[in-house]
């Protein structure tokens, strides 16, 4: 099935190397310099684009974290992003610098995260064509890590040149927003693709 311009555009600025150095060097009490990597993959290809995720600390980026899929998707109300986890982490952990371990990824490995699901919205950023998406109201994004459940909300605004992760981790008992985007987004340019 072919995908719509809108959603290969999408897939195009969602793809490639980003970090937010300019921003944690001028708030860096808000703001850990990251690196962030988007990766295309061929799962799920028949219906949608899937981008593999991953992020480090730009001091430690042999110890990238917060591995996940966002499968972009078509829908009868616009495109949407459904966000996945994966069963074992440490089976693709370094795929954003090495995507070829990427290939080995099949739907067994990954776990569907309900209450991940994104609205996606053109619209511009800072002037640019671009992107939005963000949660519905009221939805619940958990997932699994080791022995505990997290909770995060999500969002992301993204263009050619930027990408802006909105999300934050929520402590599931609280409701209370604990990391992330506490202060505003995470502003990361793209810097290579």
């Amino acid at each position: 099935m072919p995908h719509s311009p809108d959603l290969q555009t999408l897939a195009a600025y969602l793809t490639g190397t980003f970090d937010n150095r300019s921003q944690a060097m001028d708030d860096p009490v808000w703001y850990v310099g990251l690196q962030v990597w988007h990766q295309a993959t061929n799962l799920f290809s028949d219906d949608s684009i899937t981008i593999f995720a991953e992020q480090a600390n730009r001091l430690k980026l042999e110890q990238p974290y917060r591995q996940r899929l966002m499968r972009l998707q078509d829908g009868a109300n616009g495109l949407t992003a459904q966000f996945y986890g994966f069963k074992d982490p440490s089976t693709v952990l370094g795929s954003g610098q090495y995507p070829d371990r990427l290939n080995a990824i099949t739907p067994q490995d990954i776990d569907f995260l309900p209450g991940c699901l994104l609205t996606v919205q053109a619209r511009s950023l800072n002037g640019k064509p671009g992107f939005y998406a963000i949660a519905s109201e009221g939805s619940c994004c958990q997932f699994k890590y080791g022995d505990k459940i997290g909770q995060v909300t999500l969002g992301f605004a993204v263009s050619e040149t930027e990408f802006h992760s909105y999300d934050k981790g929520i402590n599931p008992e609280t409701q209370r927003p604990i990391w992330g985007a506490l202060m505003g987004p995470y502003q990361h340019q793209k810097r290579s693709i």
